[in-house]
C-alpha cells in the first residue's frame, strides 16, 4: 500500500471541517439554548446528547491518524469514523422528530438539514478509503 497515497487520502478539508463545525455549533446552540419543545419527558435531554455525540464524531473524523502505525489500519479507522457520524445524525434526526413545537423548532431542523448536507460532503473522501483498501486486498491476492 503506498503510504503517501494514504496520507493524501486521510486529509481532510479545513475548510470543510469548519464549515462542518459551524453547522454543529450551530445545531448544539439550538439544542441547548433555543426554544424547543416536546410534551414527552426526555426528550430535549437526549436531543442535546446526540447532538454533542455528533460534535465527538466530527471530531474523530477529522483528527489526525498518524498516531495510528499502519496505513491500512488508518484507513479503516477513518472509514469506521465516518460511519460512526453518519449513525450518530441518524440518531439525532430520528431523535428530533419527537420535538414538537417552540419558537426555534425550524431553525434547529434547518440546521440539523444542513448538518447533513456537510455531512454527505464526504462520501467522495470514504469511497477513495474504500477504493484504497480494495486495492491493498487485492494486491495480497496476487
Amino acid at each position: 500500500m503506498d503510504n503517501e497515497a494514504v496520507k493524501r487520502a486521510l486529509m481532510i478539508d479545513p475548510d470543510w471541517v469548519c464549515l462542518a463545525r459551524q453547522a454543529w455549533l450551530a445545531a448544539m446552540a439550538l439544542a441547548v439554548w433555543g426554544d424547543v419543545r416536546s410534551s414527552r419527558l426526555g426528550v430535549t435531554a437526549r436531543i442535546r446528547k446526540r447532538v454533542l455525540e455528533v460534535g465527538e464524531r466530527l471530531k474523530s473524523l477529522s483528527a489526525d491518524r498518524n498516531w495510528i502505525p499502519h496505513p491500512r489500519e488508518q484507513l479503516k479507522n477513518a472509514l469506521a469514523s465516518a460511519l460512526n457520524l453518519r449513525n450518530s445524525l441518524s440518531e439525532l434526526e430520528r431523535a428530533a422528530g419527537g420535538l414538537e413545537g417552540g419558537a426555534d423548532l425550524e431553525a434547529f431542523v434547518a440546521g440539523l438539514s444542513k448538518l447533513r448536507e456537510v455531512v454527505e460532503q464526504i462520501a467522495p473522501l470514504e469511497n477513495q478509503w474504500a477504493q484504497l483498501l480494495d486495492s491493498q486486498y487485492r494486491e495480497t491476492l496476487d
